[in-house]
């Protein structure tokens, strides 16, 4: 790989005499993520490679695929949005499939670090303020400028979760008492819509000291309820056990909606409540498809397991938000 990628940088990164220190970082059935250093006579340039290998099929159906995730990332760049700087995006002549390489941002991504770390002590008070900021950029994004994205309307989301929570052949009651409050709730189309990150929660955040440095893993990213994203980093399942603070474990809805509206847009509590619910019921359903791969294979892997076991988590997660107030 280390030649591979010293061949492409050559293509575009003038001066460039080679990369050293590369390293796959992670990677699932379909794209991996390596880590390298671009030598330079100005300086050694940290880079990430992200990318589908050759001969991999099409992405899943909800992703946005990685040449849409390039553009958006540099739309987000250029428009001040935290996210890393695209350098490249690979072509046919790379031989190193689809995908791009984009700038290395320093900082770190696991939630439990943030949450806990003396490093980010005086970064944690002000991070549910800063996301709804970091929120209102991306959805402030002019449309005509993103590549070709999926719409969707609660009404569709509510349709193909339940065709996911089917498919399981897995009859929980809970999440059937979910699905029904979202039909009699759905708030109808969104009076706005607009880019949104589809997955917008601790994991996809490099946070430093400082706070929020990049936005990454745009590849659920579609056109939608802006409020779509306030609600999925409300979600429990991202609080870490940090119940008390709904944003990510760091705050308050309420700072949430202040960063947002601090930044020029105006957040819509009923919503947000409706696609909390949602994620909460759609993160419910993905732990069960985990359980039901490691159950009949052929990945029987411990982690699809572990996962899989929080389903029980999002029910008690339901019921709290469903009970009568």
């Amino acid at each position: 790989m280390q030649e591979a990628l010293g061949r492409c940088v050559a293509s575009w990164c003038p001066g460039a005499t080679g990369v050293t220190n590369a390293a796959r970082l992670s990677g699932g059935a379909s794209q991996e993520t390596w880590s390298f250093d671009i030598v330079h006579p100005d300086g050694v340039i940290g880079a990430i490679l992200r990318r589908a290998p050759p001969g991999y099929g099409a992405a899943p159906s909800r992703a946005a695929g990685l040449d849409a995730e390039a553009i958006l990332m540099q739309r987000a760049f250029d428009a001040g949005v935290p996210s890393p700087r695209v350098l490249h995006v690979l072509q046919p002549q790379d031989e190193l499939g689809t995908g791009f390489v984009m700038a290395r941002v320093e900082g770190e991504t696991i939630a439990r670090k943030i949450l806990r770390d003396a490093g980010f002590a005086e970064a944690r008070p002000i991070l549910a303020h800063q996301l709804g900021q970091v929120a209102a950029g991306i959805h402030g994004l002019a449309l005509a400028q993103l590549p070709k994205l999926r719409h969707m309307t609660a009404a569709r989301e509510i349709g193909e979760l339940e065709r996911d929570y089917r498919s399981l052949s897995w009859p929980r009651p809970v999440f059937e008492l979910a699905l029904r409050w979202l039909r009699d709730h759905d708030p109808g189309p969104s009076s706005e819509v607009t880019l949104v990150h589809g997955d917008f929660r601790h994991g996809n955040f490099i946070i430093g000291p400082d706070g929020v440095r990049a936005v990454l893993d745009w590849e659920l990213a579609h056109i939608g309820d802006p409020m779509e994203d306030l609600g999925w980093i409300c979600v429990n399942s991202w609080r870490y056990g940090e119940i008390d603070k709904p944003v990510g474990g760091l705050g308050t809805r309420e700072e949430l909606f202040a960063g947002y509206q601090g930044a020029g847009r105006q957040a819509d509590p009923a919503r947000v409540k409706f696609w909390e619910v949602m994620g909460t019921l759609r993160w419910g359903v993905m732990c069960c498809g985990m359980m039901q791969r490691f159950r009949i294979g052929p990945e029987r892997s411990i982690e699809r397991a572990m996962i899989g076991r929080r389903s029980s988590e999002t029910e008690i997660d339901l019921l709290r938000l469903l009970a009568p107030r």
